[in-house]
């Protein structure tokens, strides 16, 4: 290659960040020019660590495990992977290194740590296992006639089937009618804002794909089987391992725009792109715009976007020859999901640990990574104990517990427009209402956290997106990529792949994008949310 190519990669996200050091890395800086444009000042996107007086909140909650293994090798090489924190070294004070604003990355362990992973669903004041296993506590939750109901309701599922032509359909055929009722319809309405009959089978065959009564059974029975199976043949959703960055997914993000940084990428932060300009066919140059509304131009050969589907059309309908209404129609119909997290810095949980898994530290604390609330009667969806993530996540691990709480909503709603007190004190009412904490004085501390179009919908205008891709595919010198760069609910790792199909058809000449846009089309990935 006589002249290096100019790159410009649009978000500094997991898609953005892979994009750029897929490009730059082995020696291909000396082949690519590559400038990343990242919106805010923080790298990770919806996968970044949020730090708040010394403790640290992980937004959504991020598994690091892949059925990739070149994403595994990948994380693996960035952040080397050691055993989970011993009770030792949290004694030693070694997660004290926390002070308030975050650690110097430069000073830090950077590693991964293998956790064991724990989550339960909270239906009816009951603590069931997630996924749903067939044990006493399950039927004495449900109660006989319950149990009975649910079993019949399962058979008739097996040997009729519905037309899988919305959401609520595809439930009912996996799990039967009572328990959709019970255990998806009202938590889907709480996630998307729409009942599951609204809602494209798309998104139930991405996220849920091979789970199942029957898979749930199956792995039942393999657990108990001396034979270790390999996580390439086990459900997502039934993955029981996985690894965890020491200071929570944000420190991997951070240390991957530090080496593209001393690979020659130049990354711009506070850089909003507002603009793009065709020419021939072709996208010739995006524009930006900084903080103080100046406006900047770059011109480039290839351009890699992972904005959000929805401002990236009307970025090219506001530059030069504009955009076709009908594509700007559909753009601008894709829906979006908006997120908030109150995270509660506790003194100690109300709750007790009934599992055998033993909890480090004082006060005793359960065990689980987050908590599913499927019972209808509480807005929250989720909430996390960060301390079962990482010990290092939290200040003082061993006095105090560091929880976040996951609310669903839309940008400009009741819930979204609450101040950081009104937030704050209804989720305390929601965690006490409960059981989970005493009240209001059992919190010491509270930070709350928004996220814009955190989960790409699939309703409104998303049936018309394959004309949409076709005409995006129309420029040749543009990818898009990841969660919102394609308007597909991928994990990160799924993200990640999307930017490296995307730079290898860069680096080879290829013209076609199926192999970017068909990453996370297989059978058997994702869990429900």
């Amino acid at each position: 290659m006589a002249e290096k190519q100019s790159v410009v990669v649009i978000g500094g996200g997991p898609a953005g960040l892979t994009a750029a050091w897929e490009l730059v890395k082995d020696g291909g800086d000396q082949h690519y020019d590559v400038t990343v444009l990242e919106a805010t000042k923080a790298f990770g996107g919806i996968s970044r660590t949020v730090r708040h007086n010394g403790n640290r909140m992980d937004i959504g909650g991020h598994r690091f495990f892949s059925k990739d293994d070149r994403i595994m090798d990948w994380w693996k090489e960035v952040l080397p992977l050691q055993g989970a924190p011993s009770y030792d070294d949290r004694k030693l004070g070694r997660h004290h290194d926390l002070e308030p604003g975050g650690p110097d990355p430069e000073k830090t362990d950077r590693v991964m740590l293998k956790r064991h992973r724990v989550s339960r669903i909270y239906w009816n004041r009951h603590f069931l296992d997630y996924p749903i296993a067939l044990s006493p506590a399950l039927f004495k939750a449900l109660g006989f006639r319950i149990t009975m109901e649910a079993g019949f309701s399962y058979l008739k599922s097996m040997f009729h089937k519905l037309p899988e032509d919305n959401l609520e359909n595809f439930y009912i055929n996996r799990f039967g009618r009572k328990l959709y009722s019970m255990f998806f319809e009202g938590y889907t309405e709480k996630l998307w804002g729409r009942h599951p009959r609204e809602i494209s089978a798309d998104w139930g065959a991405q996220r849920v794909k091979g789970l199942s009564i029957i898979s749930v059974l199956k792995n039942a029975f393999q657990k108990m089987m001396p034979k270790k199976r390999d996580s390439h043949e086990i459900e997502t959703s039934l993955i029981e391992e996985f690894w965890y960055p020491k200071f929570g997914p944000g420190q991997l993000w951070e240390t991957v725009e530090k080496r593209n940084v001393d690979h020659g990428v130049h990354v711009i932060t506070d850089a909003r792109v507002v603009e793009f300009d065709q020419e021939g066919g072709r996208i010739s140059a995006v524009v930006y715009e900084k903080p103080d509304g100046e406006r900047v131009t770059l011109k480039a050969d290839q351009f890699i976007s992972s904005m959000p589907i929805k401002d990236l059309v009307n970025a090219i309908d506001a530059g030069s020859d504009g955009a076709p209404k009908d594509m700007v129609h559909v753009a601008n119909g894709l829906p979006y999901r908006d997120f908030v997290t109150v995270g509660l810095l506790i003194k100690h949980l109300r709750i007790r640990n009934t599992t055998d898994i033993p909890t480090l530290g004082q006060p005793p604390i359960v065990p689980d990574c987050w908590i599913y609330v499927q019972d209808p009667g509480y807005k929250m969806g989720r909430f996390q104990i960060f301390n079962n993530w990482s010990p290092y996540m939290v200040r003082k691990p061993d006095d105090t517990v560091w929880i976040g709480l996951e609310y669903f909503c839309e940008e400009g709603d009741s819930f979204w427009n609450m101040s950081d007190e009104e937030a704050t004190k209804f989720a305390i009412k929601e965690l006490t209402r409960m059981g989970v904490i005493g009240g209001a004085g059992d919190v010491m501390d509270s930070h709350r956290e928004r996220v814009r179009k955190a989960y790409p919908a699939y309703f409104d205008t998303y049936a018309q997106m394959p004309e949409l891709i076709e005409w995006l595919d129309s420029f040749g010198n543009l990818y898009c990529v990841g969660r919102n760069g394609q308007h597909h609910y991928n994990n990160q790792d799924h993200s990640m792949a999307t930017s490296m199909e995307a730079v290898k058809n860069i680096r080879t000449g290829r013209t076609a994008k199926t192999n970017v846009w068909n990453v996370n089309t297989e059978k058997s990935y994702h869990e429900q949310k």
